[in-house]
Order: structure tokens, then sequence, then C-alpha cells
């Protein structure tokens, strides 16, 4: 595999510091050879050393306890167990094997005040006595891996924590010696083993355990050139050539660094690596390199520390350390690091703000934002750094790969910052797409939108702007402001698609009709909105869509306010395919189809039945909408319910549109849902239209339309207000109107007087012969008219002789008025009334010698009645009569006789003898008694009644013979006529 290429970036990331040991605390580390082991864990450094005591340091570096952990031997290797008191310490003696305890520091023996010790093991190596090389164990300490020079490695298994018992084996053996050994755990536990010559990995629990060890590398290790990374628990190798990472799946990508290493850690991101300087270091040659010995081992000679990011590819830290490094730990966020000479250093790295500055100085901005990936910083923080390297780039006129850095930026960067930059039409690409991905992000203002759209506008870049407004998903721009700088740009389709997608329907109304003045395809639009939307827009722009397209403009209206209005839906039909016949009322088919197919290309119309493309012939694809043909199809669906609105509202709308306006009207009244109180405005309008267009046609056409205005208004209960029917016939001069008023209203005199007001005397004849019979009193006015004026009299003719004789045989006029009359203006001459005169003068002869003759008569009677009432009063009464006339037998006393000389038996008339009662009355004669009494009764009764003498005297012809009439009733008295009646008894 390929080694990563080195890097030259180089840099003081850390800040060095040597730590200052108290005076009686620091001897045991000046000692030489004192120190033989150095671990660090749970806020403490421990320090191992050869006569077996365990110090250990507090963060003041301040030695808190110290115990002797071993009697015999040096401590060669600890381990702490992270997250506890728990300490391991291995001690190796040259004449015996070497001993690992367990101690737990926070329990302490009573008597000594030593930690206590949880359990003692030694490590067996087959009785062969080598020293350990390499140590690990187990968080847990279920199991610790020992190895020794001689290539063995010995696993121990148990319960070291509570000194439960530990079982050893050998897993491995190997001709060189082990210098390294690592713990992964995870479903199987891996133990990785470095030697000198070879790396392997073997299992030594769960699946796979038992099998033999798997070479990864034949290339081995020195000893202290191998460690674990905590984070990702690889096992990171150092040799000669380079530093290589080995995972699960075997050996990683390697680092190239190439001089000799006598040891390595790893601490945060970093791999720290002490070498010996060049000129010093033993040839590679030398076999005893590789177990870590050799003849420049000893105090004086110096070293090469230096910390490595491996991911990033640079040097955090280098420098030459005057003395050798004897031991690397790290502990309260700091590297330590001991010198054999007693030395201690710590490393501590530079604040994150400290490290940008130091890259920005070398214009590292990759590295920078690398830097801050890696290190979890948040995006704003991130954006920063993005921001500085755009402004670099910029610098260096670099535009576009600045951009790309604005770009990646654009959550925490002010716009305007960059578009300032980019203002020059030179770069307006790159603007274009700061602009696009500003929309991207939601983050831009109306004012964006202005100057992108501007920018396609600049280019003519169509597809791109187009591309734009049909991105899918949220919007993401200020529609108002896309749609006004489209329509300004002259891209009125795109406006109307973007206003029909965000459901704008009336500025896609307003585009189609004030930029694109496609007016029938606006109108096919409004006919596809739900009714209220609709209607909305067919107002806004009725006046336009009637002069534009009148006929289907009018069948809109006509639907919609009939309640008859179903939105449009369309069908997809392949090309040449035949074609349904239904459509909607009033829109013919070739300008339907080609305004939808027009509308269809520009925008997605609602209610389009995608889903009803056909497909070819053959079956193999279906037509795509380009290829189909869209047309309007009828649906037997139910209309939609609305609040259907009052005619009264669309009548502005007719304005200059006269024909027009009386379809709509004409169907408005034909139509079932028609409210009462809508109908005067409908009927008085179209009336009123009717009248309009009359006055604007020749004769032929005139009477056609007032014909139409005249058949509306006849009938007694039209629903037009008779005062607005009389005014506008007066303002048009439609004379028919004002009659049919007139007659339904019973003003046949005004009629009349119409007619004569302008001299019309056919007009007036018509007039007089046809309400004359109901209406007498307009033959005393004919009288007048006809004797008004010469031509007058001669148009008339002989109709003044036949309403002379009207006025004679019914007697309208006294003949001193009718002379009065024709001779108030001289027009008429005595030969015309001579016939007139002679036969009223012999009716008055005539008839006052039939009054004398009845007043004679009437003096008689009334003389031999007052004689015969003065008999009956003051003379004796001889009673004749011999047979009674009820039972027509002789007379037998006792008799009955009355005056009127009838004669009754008493037995007949069933009365007592001696009755004298005068209600009793002689049968034959007491009918016409009563007769006379009832008209006796009634005049009387009649004589105060005033209201009835009125009435009479209106109704009778003779005024005079009428007040006669009534003051007989009134003055007339006397006797009731009971002499005729009273009976007389004889016994």
């Amino acid at each position: 595999m390929a080694l990563l290429t080195p890097t030259k970036w180089q840099f003081r990331f850390f800040d060095v510091s040597q730590v200052k040991l108290p005076d009686d605390e620091g001897a045991f580390l000046a000692e030489p050879g004192n120190i033989t082991a150095v671990v660090s864990g749970s806020e403490s450094i421990f320090f191992g050393s050869a006569d077996g005591v365990v110090r250990i340091v507090s963060p003041a570096f301040k030695v808190v306890r110290s115990f002797r952990a071993h009697d015999t031997g040096a401590i060669t290797h600890m381990k702490q167990m992270q997250g506890t008191a728990l300490l391991v310490t291995v001690a190796e003696d040259v004449a015996d094997e070497p001993v690992l305890k367990v101690w737990a520091l926070d329990k302490l023996e009573k008597k000594t005040g030593m930690p206590r010790c949880q359990s003692t093991l030694t490590i067996h190596n087959g009785r062969k006595h080598f020293p350990i090389s390499a140590f690990a164990a187990l968080e847990d300490l279920s199991q610790v891996a020992v190895g020794f020079a001689n290539g063995a490695v010995t696993v121990v298994r148990g319960d070291l924590i509570h000194d439960r018992g530990a079982r050893q084996r050998t897993v491995f053996e190997s001709e060189e010696p082990v210098t390294g050994i690592a713990f992964r755990e995870g479903s199987i536990t891996t133990l990785y083993i470095a030697t000198t010559g070879r790396i392997v990995t073997l299992v030594i629990s769960g699946r796979g355990q038992g099998q033999p060890a798997k070479s990864l590398d034949e290339h081995g290790c020195g000893v202290g050139c191998m460690a674990t990374d905590k984070a990702t628990h690889d096992v990171v190798v150092a040799r000669n050539d380079a530093v290589y990472y080995y995972g699960l799946h075997g050996r990683g990508p390697p680092y190239a660094y190439d001089g000799e290493k006598k040891m390595i850690e790893v601490f945060k991101d970093y791999v720290v690596i002490v070498s010996p300087p060049k000129t010093n270091a033993i040839p590679r040659a030398n076999p005893l390199r590789a177990f870590g010995v050799g003849a420049a081992d000893d105090a004086f000679n110096t070293s090469s520390f230096t910390l490595l990011n491996t991911e990033l590819r640079f040097v955090a830290h280098q420098e030459q350390m005057t003395s050798q490094v004897k031991a690397i730990v790290s502990e309260w966020g700091d590297l330590f690091v001991l010198t054999i000479d007693g030395k201690i250093f710590r490393y501590h790295e530079k604040p994150f703000a400290q490290k940008l500055d130091i890259l920005y100085q070398r214009n590292l901005y990759v590295l920078a934002i690398n830097l801050a990936q890696k290190a979890g910083l948040d995006a704003s923080q991130q954006n920063v750094i993005l921001r500085k390297f755009g402004d670099y780039l910029y610098q260096k006129q670099d535009y576009d790969t600045a951009m790309q850095q604005y770009l990646k930026a654009i959550d925490n960067t002010e716009p305007s910052q960059v578009i300032r930059k980019f203002l020059d039409t030179q770069r307006i690409h790159n603007l274009i797409e700061y602009l696009e991905e500003l929309h991207d992000h939601h983050k831009a203002t109306s004012d964006h939108t202005t100057l992108l759209l501007n920018c396609y506008a600049k280019l003519k870049d169509v597809e791109k702007l187009e591309e734009f407004i049909k991105t899918p998903g949220d919007l993401k721009f200020d529609l108002d402001t896309a749609i006004s700088m489209c329509r300004q740009g002259g891209y009125h389709d795109q406006a109307a698609y973007l206003a029909r997608k965000h459901g704008e329907h009336e500025l896609v109304v307003d585009v189609l009709i004030e930029d694109s003045k496609r007016y029938a395809e606006a109108l096919a639009y409004i006919w596809r909105l739900e009714p209220e939307v609709a209607y909305i827009n067919l107002m806004k722009y009725a006046t336009v869509l009637l002069q534009q397209c009148p006929q289907d403009t009018t069948q809109l209206f006509i639907d919609y306010y009939t309640g008859t209005f179903r939105p449009k839906k369309d069908a997809i039909v392949i090309p040449n395919a035949p074609v349904s016949s239904g459509m909607g009322m009033g829109m013919g088919l070739g300008v339907a189809s080609n305004a939808v197919q027009n509308l269809a290309a520009l925008l997605p119309l609602p209610y389009m039945n995608v889903n009803a493309v056909a497909s070819t012939p053959n079956g193999e694809q279906k037509s795509t909408l380009s290829q189909a043909q869209i047309i309007e199809t009828s649906v037997d669906e139910p209309a939609p319910e609305y609040k259907i609105p009052k005619p009264r509202t669309a009548f502005s709308a007719f304005v200059d549109h006269a024909q027009e306006f009386v379809v709509f009207l004409e169907a408005c009244i034909k139509s079932e849902n028609l409210r009462e109180d809508d109908k005067v405005d409908l009927y008085t309008t179209l009336f009123e239209m009717y009248l309009h267009t009359a006055s604007s046609k020749k004769d032929g056409d005139r009477q056609e339309w007032e014909t139409k205005a005249k058949k509306l208004i006849e009938g007694k209960n039209i629903p037009i207000d008779t005062s607005n029917v009389l005014l506008l016939s007066h303002l048009s001069s439609f004379r028919d109107g004002t009659i049919l008023v007139r007659e339904n209203q019973g003003l046949h005199f005004d009629i009349f007087r119409s007619y004569t007001s302008t001299n019309d005397t056919q007009g007036a004849i018509r007039a007089l012969r046809k309400y004359g019979p109901e209406e007498p009193a307009l033959y005393p006015a004919a009288l007048a008219y006809f004797t008004s004026h010469p031509d007058t009299l001669n148009e008339a003719g002989d109709e003044l002789h036949a309403v002379l004789k009207k006025i004679d045989d019914d007697g309208l006029m006294a003949p001193l008025q009718v002379i009065q009359t024709l001779s108030a203006n001289g027009i008429a001459t005595m030969g015309m009334i001579k016939q007139y005169l002679a036969t009223t003068i012999e009716r008055e002869r005539q008839e006052i010698a039939t009054n004398r003759q009845t007043i004679d008569t009437f003096r008689a009677d009334t003389a031999a009645k007052k004689a015969e009432l003065l008999s009956l009063a003051a003379k004796p009464v001889v009673f004749q009569a011999t047979r009674c006339k009820v039972c027509n037998m002789p007379l037998e006393l006792p008799v009955v006789h009355f005056l009127c000389k009838h004669s009754y038996h008493q037995r007949c008339l069933s009365v007592d003898a001696n009755v004298e009662d005068e209600s009793v009355e002689c049968p034959l004669c007491s009918a016409q008694n009563q007769t006379v009494k009832a008209i006796r009764r009634a005049q009387v009764e009649s004589a105060d009644r005033h209201g009835v003498f009125l009435e009479a005297l209106k109704r009778g012809r003779d005024g005079f013979a009428v007040v006669s009439e009534w003051f007989g009733r009134g003055v007339m008295g006397g006797g009731s006529g009971s002499g005729a009646g009273a009976g007389v008894v004889e016994t």
C-alpha cells in the first residue's frame, strides 16, 4: 500500500514549560536509574522505582502517598484502571519470576496505613528467565497479557480484583522478542502482538478462540514503538520509515515519516514520537536497536521530540531535547515528558484560536478548516474560517474557488459582504451561483430575489430562470418579488407559472391579461377555478374579457349567475385522435381547444386529468404532455354549491356591451333560481336595454326590439314599477309602453290625452273607440278636441257625428253644454250640428208632452184617493156581500166585514167575536198592504242616509230627477191605509 505523502507543515501548537518540583520531593527523580515505570490515571501520576516503591503525585506535583509495593525487584510495568482506585504493578528480579500485584488505593491497611493488596500473582514463562518486554491489561482486569524477550506471550485470566484465582497460559511463542502487546475488545477479544520481525493478531476469547495467530504484517517494531489510540482503538506502530495503523480489518494507510524512532505514544489527535538524532543513532543493521539497547544509551545523548497529526499530516510541535526521554504520560489535559536526568516537561496545547491565528498567518486555510472540523467546532465558527479563506482567494483573483468557500460559509455570512465583491459584470456567473445558494438555504430576501432575476434577464438565460422558479419543494424566495421581476423582465409565462404554482390565481389572470394579452387563456383559466375565486377574477377583468371574448365571457356570467357554474375539467388525448364535441356552452371548439392547449403549455391547469393520457396504438409508450392535445370535457357532476350573487352586481361589467347584456339578462330571467327581489332589477334593466337597442336601429329592426319590450311589460303582474316604465318609455319615445301602463292602471283618459297632446287624431280616435265604452267622459273630451282646430276637424271627419250621437244617446252632455263646447273657438258650423239640434229639440218637445200627461194622471189619481179617504172617514159603509170570501158559503153570523168591501165568517178568520184589533187584516188585501208599508218604511229609513243620496246622485243621468225623488221620500207622510184593512164584526 502506498504511503501517505509526508507534510512540510510544522507548527508550534504547544507551549512547553518545565515542572517545578518541591526541593524535598524531587530527589527520587534525579537519582539515575531510580525511576523504572511511569503511568497516569485518575487525576494522578504514578512513579515506580527500582527499589519497589510506588509514589503518587498530585496535580501540584507533590508526592501525596508512597508505599513499598514489592520487597524485591524493580517495578518495570504499571497499569492504572481508569475510573477506579486500582493499580497494577509488575516487579522483576533476576533471580525470580515476575510478580504482579493489584492494589486498592482507596482501601488502607489499619496496621501499616498502606493500600490493600487485592491479589498477588507470579507470572510464569515456562520457567525461563527472560525480562518482560511488553505488558497489557483489560480495564476490568479479567485478562492480562505479558510479553517476554524470548518471544513468548502469557495470558492471565481470572478475578484478580477479588483474588479468586487466576489461570495462566502461554498463547504465543516466537523466535523474535516480543516488543509490544495491545488488547482490542468487542464481540471478540483480540490480542495484537508485535515482535521485532512481524505483527500478528490472536483471538483469545470469543468466536475464533484457539486458532493460530494471524499475521498482519511481516515487519515488526522496536520496544516502545507500539501504542493504542483510545479514541479509535486502533493499534499504532512506529517504524523507521513510517507510522502504521492496524484496525479490525488489517493495516490501514500509513503515514510516511522517516527516521529512527525510540518511543511513541498517542495523545489526543497526535502521535508522540521520540527519536535520537541521526548523528547519534545506532545503525539500522544493529540487532540490539530493535530491543532498545545501544551504545548511545547514556544521559548525554539528545532526543528528537515530535508531536505529529497523522490524519491532517502536519507537525504540531518538534524540538531537540538535551536529555533522552525516559517516559511519556498524559494527564489533566496535558502531556508530560520525563527525561532520564529527572526533569519533567509539561506540553500544553495552545487555545484553538491561537492555532488558527498561526495558520492564518501562513494562509493555510484548508488546514485550518480541517482542523476545525476535527476539533468539532460548530458551523458558525467553521464558517468564519471559510469566509477568511474566501477573502484570501478573492484577493488572489481566484474568484471561482473563492465563491466555493463563500458558499460553504453561507449560513453565517452577511450576504451583502459577498455580493458587493461580485457585482462586476464579468463575475456575474459567480454572483448567480451565490444568490441561488442563498435561496436554497432560505436566506434570501426580496432584494436578493430581484438581483438574481435581473442577472438571469441580463444573460437572457431562460433555462436557468425556469429551473429556478420550478424548483420542487418549499418556496425559497419571495413570491411577490419573483413574479414582479418576471413581469418587468418580459418573462410573462414564468410569472404566470409561479403565480399558478402557489395558488395566486388573481396574479395568473392579471399576467395573462395585462402582460401576455392572452385573453382566451385567461378566461379558460378562470373557468377552471373554484366558484368563489372564479367570481373575484371574473368581476375584476369582466370589461376587458367582454371586449375580447364577448361570447364566452357572457356565457360564464350566465352560468355563474344562474347557479349552474361548474369548473371546467380537461382531458388529454393523443394527437389526431377524435375529439368529443362535448364542450362548455358558449365556447366554440376551435377557440376552446386552442386556448386550453396554449394554457396547458404555459402553466399547469387546475382540474387537469393528467392520468387520462392515452396510449399509442402499439401500446409501447404513452404520449407526453407536449405531444398530447388538451380539450375541454363536459361532466355530469352536480354544480358546486356557492352563494349566487345578485344580478345587479354584474350590470356595470356590461357597459358598452349592450348585445351581450341583453343575452345575460334574458338568461337570468329564464333561470329557475331567480329570486323574487331580483326580478324587478332584471325586468326593468332588460326593458331599458330593449328600448336602448331599438333607439339605435332602423325601422324594421326597431319595430322588432320595441315588440320585445312591449311583450315584456304586457300583463298585469309584471315586476316593473309603473313609474320606471313610464319614465323609460318617455325617454325613449316608446308610446306603446306608456299606453300599456295606463291601460293596466285604468288611466284611459290619460291615454286619450297623450294622443291629443301630440295632435295624433287617428290615435285619439282609436283610443276613443277602444276605451270609450268604459270611459264615457272621453266623448265630451273628444268633442272638444275634434273642434279645436280645422285640420283636426277635417281629419276626424264623420267621427264628430258619431261622438255627438253617443253623447246624445247616453245623455253625456246637456244640449246647452254641447252648444257651448262647439262655440268655444268657432271651428264647428251650424250645418255640422243641424241634425243634432233638430233631433234634440224634437225629443225635448215629446218629453215635455209626456211629462204633462203624466202630471195630469197623477193629479186625477191623487184627487180620487183623497175623496175615497174622506168617504171612509166620514160616511157610513154599506156591506152587501152575501158569501164568505174564504169558504164561499153564505154568510152566517158572526160575520166580519172589512172596509175594502170583503166579508168573512168569523170562524174562517179564526178570531174572537169581540176582536177589535187593527192588526187583523183582510186576507185578500194584506199582501198589497204589506208591500206599501215596506216601501214607506224604506223611504223613511233612507231619508237620513245622505251618503246613499250622494251615490245615487252620481250614478243618475238626470240629477234633478234624483233630487226630486229623494225630496219626495223625505216629505211624504200621513196615514198608513189602515181604513182599507180595518174590520167590523157583526154579531
